[in-house]
């Protein structure tokens, strides 16, 4: 990887027990079909939930991935939201918060019905994906996750990086089957 190249990285992190599992995949433009590196880093104890309060539990995890990152991303994308209401940030304005990091958030529910969401409708989904941003214009955001790869609700690399934390180890590409 080009130190110089810009980087986005799309972020999830599964739980189970008291641990966590966080992953994180790196990607130069959204129409690409797979990931150029793949990353994974475990929480052996992370916070109990709160309702309305995620972030605190899982800022601390994405932090954790980031940090082992070859380079600073110039983007991330979480699944989640940055905004639960107008004037209520979600986990992305935090995570937006410590890093400086423009942030976009893709949920695949809303939050509240999400009236302030950008309402993206990938495939011939009829469900939208709820789509919201900070230092990034979130019209921008919604038609960069519309453009993403992958013919379903979904894109492609959101299910790339769901995957990788769900089952803790990089995905094998399709033209590298294990020998």
């Amino acid at each position: 990887m080009n130190a110089s190249t810009a980087l986005i990285a799309a972020v999830d992190v599964c739980y189970h027990d008291h641990g966590a599992t966080a992953a994180a995949i790196l990607f130069a433009d959204w129409a690409d079909d797979h990931a150029l590196a793949q990353h994974l880093c475990h929480i052996p104890q992370v916070a109990e939930y709160q309702p309305g309060q995620f972030y605190r539990r899982e800022l601390r995890c994405v932090l954790a991935i980031l940090k082992q990152l070859p380079q600073q991303p110039s983007l991330i994308v979480i699944d989640g939201h940055v905004w639960l209401r107008p004037s209520e940030p979600g986990l992305g304005w935090h995570l937006h918060e410590a890093t400086g990091i423009p942030v976009i958030g893709v949920a695949k529910t809303s939050f509240d019905q999400s009236p302030h969401a950008a309402h993206v409708f990938r495939g011939e989904s009829m469900k939208p994906l709820f789509v919201t941003a900070i230092g990034i214009d979130q019209q921008d955001s919604a038609r960069h996750i519309e453009s993403m790869h992958g013919a379903f609700r979904l894109p492609t690399l959101m299910k790339v990086v769901d995957h990788l934390c769900r089952s803790g180890a990089p995905a094998v590409p399709p033209d590298n089957p294990p020998t």
